[in-house]
């Protein structure tokens, strides 16, 4: 019999004391550290959040930017957690410090999930109620579809004139693979305990798809987009009775046709603001000067919240599991979206992928410490590519 060698368990041993260390010191440091402070969200199992300064104006007064990058998603991501979860948390810390006097929401997002948009959409709302503070929407070189949902509650939004924006309607997208089945001798055999049961699978034949299951699944398309105008109207109104106590805000109102607009179509930021669904062109630096004065305070130290990496942050991490797989490279990556899901997202941005390092040009402003903008032509509110027939498009 060979001798076992220890060392493998002495390099285990060696990375978990390393990993020790290094939240030991991300803890004294979070403890002592004079330049930043941290918080816990009030509910368990959520992450805690530590102060950051990101722009310091040398005042007590502070405004909170709390970013909605990419995917809009219900998933666990940063650490263990959702980016709901987050956000929702990050406005709780904002409305509890009361040296923070408002909130800049930095959008690029192409959007997302229907529930994970209007999850964000509400704490918004209820932030905003409950703290007086104002919120202000600065979007990036994309706010589309979902992007613009979770801007639309916002007291006040600010986009580039060559922001992509709007994109309000939506699209339900899946794939009947029954003809492919068929040429390889595939048949599918199935039991159901009711005849909708089956609705969108993709391996029903064509005349199997019955008129009835189409009009269904309309139904669910139309009431979601009347969820969406229903969203942009109350949020434009809610800004527009706001805005008309201070004297020197004033704002955009949506024109009398705005809705000829919500059918999908996507706006430039220029076109956008002209239709009422912005209140400001500009950059980065508009949008700070807007939540200052929405404030009334003449200067802001700009300040980010982020997770603190300690011991409970490296289990939580051993404690997931991702499925492995073969990785293709296609030049772009496919969004990462689940089968049977609604999404606020583009049609187009399901089928050709997310750009790796693509963005649309701005002649504009942008907002400083910006990664590259990855960009996408939005088209509406779509599921991911799973089985099923291809129902009506918006």
């Amino acid at each position: 019999m060979p001798k076992r060698s220890g060392s493998g368990w002495k390099a285990v041993t060696l990375v978990l004391l390393c990993l020790l260390v290094i939240s030991l010191y991300s803890n004294l440091k979070h403890l002592f550290g004079g330049g930043s402070h941290s918080s816990l969200p009030t509910r368990a199992g959520v992450p805690r959040l530590e102060e950051t300064v990101i722009e310091d104006n040398d005042t007590t007064n502070k405004i909170a930017v709390i970013e909605v990058e990419g995917i809009i998603t219900s998933q666990f991501e940063r650490g263990g957690y959702t980016m709901v979860e987050l956000i929702q948390d990050e406005l709780k810390v904002a409305a509890r410090d009361k040296r923070v006097k408002a909130v800049i929401l930095k959008v690029n997002s192409p959007g997302g999930e229907v529930l994970a948009s209007d999850d964000i959409n509400k704490a918004i709302i209820k932030f905003q109620q409950d703290s007086g503070k104002p919120v202000v929407a600065a979007m990036g070189s994309l706010a589309a579809s979902g992007g613009y949902y979770v801007s639309a509650p916002c007291r006040w939004i600010v986009a580039n004139e060559l922001t992509i924006t709007g994109s309000i309607g939506v699209i339900m997208s899946t794939y009947n693979y029954r003809g492919l089945m068929d040429k390889i001798g595939l048949r599918p055999e199935v039991f159901k305990s009711g005849k909708f049961k089956d609705m969108l699978s993709g391996s029903k034949k064509e005349d199997e798809i019955t008129v009835e299951e189409k009009e269904m699944v309309q139904k669910l398309v139309d009431e979601t987009f009347e969820k969406f105008k229903s969203v942009v109207a109350d949020g434009r109104s809610f800004a527009n009775r706001q805005n008309k106590q201070t004297a020197d805000a004033g704002g955009q109102s949506l024109t009398p046709k705005w809705t000829d607009y919500a059918d999908g179509r996507v706006l430039s930021g220029k076109e956008a603001y002209k239709l009422g669904f912005v209140d400001e062109l500009g950059g980065w630096e508009t949008a700070v000067s807007r939540a200052e004065k929405l404030a009334h305070i003449p200067k802001a130290t700009l300040v980010q919240y982020q997770q603190i990496f300690d011991i409970s942050s490296i289990f939580r991490l051993f404690g997931k599991s991702d499925t492995k797989g073969v990785k293709v490279d296609l030049g772009f990556d496919l969004p990462k979206l689940q089968a049977g899901h609604l999404y606020f997202l583009s049609g187009a941005y399901l089928h050709c992928g997310e750009p790796r390092h693509g963005h649309r040009p701005s002649a504009g402003p942008t907002q400083p410490g910006d990664p590259a903008r990855q960009a996408d032509p939005p088209g509406g509110v779509s599921p991911p590519p799973g089985p099923g027939n291809r129902p009506h498009d918006l």
